[in-house]
Parts: C-alpha cells; structure tokens; sequence
C-alpha cells in the first residue's frame, strides 16, 4: 500500500487533511494512474513525494532524484499547499527501513 506521513487523507471529502493526534502513518486509498497527453496540473493540489522508504535518503542520480524517491502524488487540498510542505508530508511506500 502506500502511506502518508504528516497528514491523512480524508476519503469522505476526497483531500488531504491534518493528521489525529497519535497517528503517524496514515493509508492512502488505492490510486489510479490515468495518463492523459498535455495535462496541466492543478495548482491549489499538493505535490506529494513517494518515497520507497521512510528514511527519505538514498543516491543522488545524474537526473537529480534520489534512488529512493518515486514519484509525486497530486492530492486534493483546501488548505495552502506551503502548509503540506512545512509540515513535511509525504507518502511511502514501506515502513521498513
């Protein structure tokens, strides 16, 4: 599966909203990638880094992503993205180091 760290998301109102207290690591529900040519993204959706694990480390590549980064996740958000970001959410995709 893949988990978020920082945040939950709220599968009632299909966005990203803040963590409960003693919650660290949250499900994402299962995600459908659709490519679509020419797609603008949203600018009020949150960039989710994906990491494989939850050290957020591994080699830097001549692309300039790290090994272990996989992708971002554009979650749906009502709150400023700069909110997600300083709170440092991201999703993983083990818990395992």
């Amino acid at each position: 599966g893949i988990f978020l760290e920082g945040a939950r998301f709220d599968c009632n109102s299909h966005q990203l909203e803040d963590s409960r207290p003693k919650e660290l690591f949250t499900d994402m529900p299962p995600l459908q990638f659709l490519p679509i040519k020419n797609r603008v993204p949203n600018a009020s959706d949150y960039r989710c880094p994906c990491y494989k694990v939850v050290s957020r480390k591994g080699t830097l590549l001549t692309t300039g992503h790290s090994t272990n980064f996989v992708l971002y996740i554009e979650v749906p958000t009502d709150k400023v993205v700069d909110k997600w970001i300083k709170a440092g959410v991201a999703a993983f995709l083990a818990l395992k180091y």
